[in-house]
């Protein structure tokens, strides 16, 4: 079902596909074909040219692939690929639905046909990081070991060193909720700290994983989460927030497909850390396009992007 609902005018909204105008386009045909449960070849053509649209970009393909397959459900993206079954994002969106359903259920059923599609996928276009990336995603799901995971890993980073889908997902494999541990996701940033572009599309990861050990800190409640905000005082955090906050709202400084989610992981890092000046800039620089995560963390996600939204755009 879908989550997300689009706002008039210009209040605070959540929409998945952010900026992309015509991702939105159709995904909202595609969310009228999942109300009604079937598929016209009209909406399969606009889904194969959004896909399509993206080319080389890799980033943005990932970004479309993940939006088209929480609004299809299950159902549409099989009906896609027996229609088209040697088009390669049929075969991607089919693949990402299944995952997304295995992760729903809490389980790691028919994880092998999943992976038996990535292959198709990745023979019909060497090129594409996705396959393997989706491949990475299923591993998570079944705690697999180590040794697999970094055979995929380097599939990836041969094909797109800064791909943001793939570097969340390692950074969800490596964590001790799953199957790593916190030295391990340090090991991960130590790796690719120095070597990132400051505005490549995996810009993110080290703030993304800061937010999450602060969730993890604030979690049990107690004394634990009362010594949570020190997490913000650590030499790291302060070097990493510094450096976001000065750069990334600058317009056109991020120009990956899911910037916008990056800013609302900034603006939300900052105020736990309690910069507020910066956390209104980098709120400004959303233009009022939220995402469920990480406010969600802290009761409704548009309720509470809204009110730090309001507060930034009210105040000089």
């Amino acid at each position: 079902m879908p989550v997300f609902r689009r706002r008039k005018g210009s209040r605070p909204h959540l929409v998945p596909e952010l900026d992309d105008l015509d991702l939105g386009k159709v995904r909202r045909r595609v969310e009228t074909c999942w109300s009604r449960g079937s598929l016209d070849t009209a909406v399969m053509a606009m889904m194969a040219g959004v896909l399509d649209d993206a080319g080389e970009d890799w980033d943005r393909k990932a970004h479309r692939l993940r939006v088209l397959a929480g609004a299809a459900g299950r159902a549409l993206p099989g009906i896609w690929r027996q229609h088209n079954p040697h088009h390669q994002s049929a075969l991607l969106l089919h693949a990402w639905s299944e995952l997304l359903q295995a992760q729903q259920q809490g389980s790691a059923a028919g994880l092998d046909e999943v992976r038996e599609t990535l292959l198709l996928a990745a023979e019909l276009l060497p090129a594409d990081p996705t396959p393997w990336t989706l491949h990475l995603a299923t591993l998570r799901l079944e705690r697999r070991p180590s040794r697999e995971m970094s055979a995929i890993w380097r599939e990836i980073k041969a094909r797109d060193p800064w791909n943001r889908e793939a570097h969340l997902q390692a950074l969800g494999y490596l964590s001790p909720d799953e199957c790593g541990s916190s030295a391990l996701v340090l090991d991960l940033l130590d790796g690719v700290r120095s070597l990132m572009p400051p505005d490549a599309p995996a810009a993110g990861l080290e703030l993304t994983a800061l937010v999450r050990t602060h969730l993890r800190s604030v979690a049990p409640g107690g004394l634990t989460a009362l010594g949570a905000g020190e997490i913000w005082r650590r030499p790291d955090a302060t070097r990493a927030l510094e450096q976001a906050a000065h750069y990334w709202p600058r317009p056109g400084f991020l120009h990956h497909a899911a910037a916008l989610a990056d800013l609302n992981l900034l603006a939300y890092a900052l105020i736990k850390s309690v910069r507020m000046a910066d956390a209104a800039t980098a709120l400004r620089a959303t233009g009022g396009v939220g995402t469920p995560w990480p406010w969600s963390a802290d009761g409704d996600p548009l309720e509470r992007f809204s009110h730090y939204f309001g507060r930034a755009t009210t105040t000089n």
